[in-house]
């Protein structure tokens, strides 16, 4: 199995983006790990981290590579040798399994889109991000791909957030929720409304309801689904206030010295507690929708967000997820021009 990585993407690359991917290679020697960027760069990274070129790690050289403040379509249309460019045209010719990278969250989208494709069927991508709770982690789509959505491109969404969910987190029915205003049926705007009827009639997923704000970390439900705009706000805002509550706890502890003590009484449940929270832990959020496996990581991505999202990416190769999205997907275009066909012959009857 071949990962490509983009080793110039994020905050911390080389660096980060090189060791991670030297710890996967060690922990998995049966994986491919493609390193794509300046070659010298990588190759200077590899030696830092006593590793070299072999069967199971080698570099692809990209001698451009695309930053954050770029325009995205621009930029992947002018820059053809970059390391996002490079990766997808790789996946594109089969020459890797899957990609992934800590840039551009645009640039990678757009790469996708142009030199992948969207599976068939599919109206719109969808960026998954998996978020922990204090019962269990679920997956939140879409988080910024697709900002306007109509009714069909969520459960769309849904039916893809599902066979992910399946896949990759093990879950054999997992169940979906559809963010709105209210738990009821008849809450939301119009969009919430006409896709609540949708899935509540999709026989591809199992739909437990609209679900509020207030639900979304109470861990009752294993995928989430929302336009992109609110998706990415939702995310935005829980990364906010999750480093707001760890600045006040830091003040609130160092007040007093007897406080400082309870701090460090309680510094092992603190340390178990970040790593239940860790994002990095969770392996980078899926691009979903496009002809391969397309793994997307935070921008200040560590080592252990490299590693983990080298997991994923292998896991969902073995898992066939691309190719049952394509696959149930036909399915819901089928039912769907089943459903028409007989609305049409009931009105002509």
């Amino acid at each position: 199995m071949r990962i490509a990585v983009d080793a110039m993407g994020g905050d911390f690359a080389p660096r980060e983006i090189v060791r991670g991917a030297v710890e996967a290679s060690r922990a998995w020697p049966d994986l491919e790990i493609i390193l794509i960027g300046d070659q010298d760069a990588v190759r200077a990274q590899l030696a830092a981290n006593k590793a070299a070129e072999s069967d199971s790690l080698r570099v692809v050289h990209a001698s451009q590579s695309i930053s954050m403040d770029e325009a995205p379509a621009q930029a992947v249309r002018a820059k053809r040798d970059s390391s996002i460019v490079r990766g997808m045209r790789m996946l594109r010719a089969k020459e890797a399994d899957a990609f992934l990278s800590a840039g551009s969250t645009g640039a990678m989208v757009a790469a996708a889109l142009l030199f992948v494709g969207r599976v068939r069927y599919l109206k719109r991508p969808a960026i998954g991000t998996i978020l922990p709770t204090v019962g269990k982690p679920y997956l939140l789509l879409d988080m910024g791909a697709t900002v306007d959505c109509s009714p069909q491109e969520l459960e769309q969404f849904a039916v893809m957030g599902s066979i992910y969910s399946s896949a990759v987190m093990g879950l054999p029915s997992p169940g979906v929720g559809l963010l709105s205003i209210g738990t009821e049926a008849e809450k939301g705007n119009s969009v919430t409304k006409e896709t609540h009827e949708l899935l509540s009639g999709n026989p591809l997923i199992r739909f437990v309801g609209n679900v509020e704000g207030h639900d979304l970390f109470k861990g009752e439900m294993d995928v989430c689904v929302a336009d992109g705009f609110v998706g990415n706000v939702v995310l935005k805002t829980i990364e906010s206030e999750a480093r707001g509550i760890s600045t006040m706890l830091r003040r609130a502890f160092t007040r007093n010295p007897l406080r400082v003590l309870g701090a460090l009484l309680l510094r092992g449940a603190v340390r178990d507690l970040k790593k239940v929270m860790d994002p990095e832990l969770y392996g980078g959020a899926p691009l979903l929708g496009v002809n391969g496996t397309v793994i997307i990581t935070h921008g200040a991505s560590s080592h252990t967000a490299i590693y983990h999202a080298i997991r994923v990416s292998a896991e969902c190769v073995r898992s066939r997820v691309a190719e049952k999205i394509t696959e149930n997907l036909a399915r819901l275009d089928q039912q769907r021009n089943d459903a028409t066909a007989r609305q049409r012959d009931d009105a002509t009857t």
